[in-house]
């Protein structure tokens, strides 16, 4: 039997040192993540010794986001979505523009061109769903109200990023790169259309968007009730093992259909398929059997996050780099902070909201690689925006580290209030009861005077 088997390769590499270095970061009482994304950097082509296949880790990683994605559809009903529209849809969309005109104008500085210092800005704009939930899940914050904005915040950046990677190939030519052709269904449509001014672009917008129309609702008014009976059905069965696999398959194969056939991203499919499974009473079920698989591919995920780490950008390029990490972690969190209070909410809910939002990951990665490829944006953005993933992915759980002490400071606060309140209460009760002795004793003789008659009783 053959023994150069890559995909054993990585899955050895990759989790035995993700293993070892998360053991050691939770030695240094660093974040896990850490030693996940340096076991990466060890297994990639930037580093010497074994270098794992970059197109497997991929895969590998996106197989976590689509159970991870699942998983938060399980959490989620439309009802819980509709709720967050009215801040997370103008949240989402305000931070995705303040963030592209800082990227763009960085670009721009540098020297790129409008269509590369766009790419880069609009990279830089999108947070990571594996990071943001993972933050939300450890606090136990998924399905609070700060939790459901920051989710439907970030579905809307996907959304977003799915038509940005619809429209970037036909547009690539006016963009500074090599001119992709436009789809022949698009070319059709603009046929017929073109009396009334819809040209091949306008065309390519339509067809996906009514696709992704097509998708939610077959999603929701056919899935809604199809998925539930499928699931009822096989529990009816007894076996753990088949219910297990009914999930997957039902999580795998509508992700995998939502992009073949509508052109939705896997994350959205695999989100709509969960959202629609939660309406049954197995929900809770199906997120305890794909528990496991969910963590340890999220764990690949950042692995292959790693391998993407040039760490020559750090002498290269370290202004930009700064600036980029700026961008990031300030800019964007500033941006959703004050967003989120222009709309009413507290102080609170802002800053969880700013923490969840200040990194990068996968579409990041997603949009700046096909910048890369149609020769829009230089090889130094894409090393520029995985670098700054990997610091903001760092930094991530230490900006909610400093709103957990936060949050314990404000709990000691209030005990120490209602201690001093409750003190103060007992050292002034003495002094209340006083005068309403004093005017019981005053009033005493009075009511007994009054109580006596005035003159003897005639005797009898």
């Amino acid at each position: 039997m053959p023994h150069d088997t890559p995909l054993i390769s990585i899955l050895v590499a990759g989790f035995g040192l993700a293993f070892f270095f998360g053991l050691l970061a939770q030695r240094l009482k660093l974040p896990l993540i850490a030693g996940y994304l340096i076991a990466g950097v060890v297994i990639g082509p930037f580093t010497p010794g074994y270098v794992a296949d970059m197109g497997l880790a991929t895969e590998l990683a996106e197989l976590g986001v689509i159970l991870l994605m699942f998983g938060v559809g399980l959490h989620f009903s439309p009802r819980d979505l509709m709720a967050v529209k009215a801040i997370a849809v103008p949240g989402a969309l305000g931070q995705i523009l303040v963030a592209t005109a800082f990227g763009t104008a960085m670009g721009w500085a540098i020297g790129w061109n409008l269509g590369a210092a766009l790419i880069f800005g609009l990279a830089l704009s999108v947070a990571s769903t594996v990071v943001l939930l993972r933050a939300l899940q450890d606090r136990e914050l998924v399905t609070t109200d700060k939790g459901r904005v920051a989710v439907g915040w970030l579905i809307v950046e996907d959304l977003v990023m799915v038509l940005c990677l619809v429209l970037i190939p036909p547009l690539a030519g006016l963009l500074g790169g090599t001119a992709i052709p436009v789809a022949e269904e698009a070319e059709a449509v603009a046929e017929v259309t073109s009396n009334i001014g819809i040209g091949p672009i306008a065309a390519t917008v339509l067809i996906t968007l009514a696709k992704a129309a097509a998708f939610v609702a077959l999603m929701l008014i056919i899935g809604r009730r199809v998925i539930p009976w499928v699931l009822h059905l096989v529990s009816q069965t007894r076996s753990r093992e088949l219910f297990r696999l009914a999930v997957l398959a039902i999580a795998l194969g509508v992700a995998y259909g939502a992009t073949n056939l509508f052109g939705v991203s896997f994350a959205l499919g695999a989100f709509f398929a969960g959202m629609v499974m939660s309406s049954s009473t197995l929900s809770q079920q199906a997120m305890r059997e794909t528990l496991p698989l969910r963590d340890a591919f999220a764990v690949l995920f950042f692995v292959s996050v790693g391998m993407l780490f040039n760490p020559g950008i750090i002498l290269e390029s370290p202004f930009s780099l700064l600036v980029t990490v700026v961008i990031i972690i300030f800019v964007k969190s500033v941006a959703a902070y004050y967003i989120v209070r222009g709309f009413g909410h507290d102080h609170d809910k802002a800053l969880t909201i700013a923490a969840s939002l200040a990194q990068i990951g996968e579409f990041s990665f997603i949009l700046i690689s096909m910048g890369v490829t149609l020769d829009i944006v230089p090889v130094e953005a894409r090393d520029l925006v995985v670098a700054g993933a990997m610091i903001s992915i760092l930094a991530n759980p230490l900006l909610f580290h400093l709103l957990d002490r936060r949050e314990v400071r404000k709990a000691a606060r209030r005990e120490a209030s209602a201690a001093a309140a409750a003190a103060e209460a007992e050292t002034e009760e003495p002094d209340n009861e006083a005068p309403a002795e004093q005017a019981s004793r005053s009033v005493a003789p009075s009511e007994a005077s009054a109580a006596l008659p005035s003159s003897p009783p005639p005797a009898g």
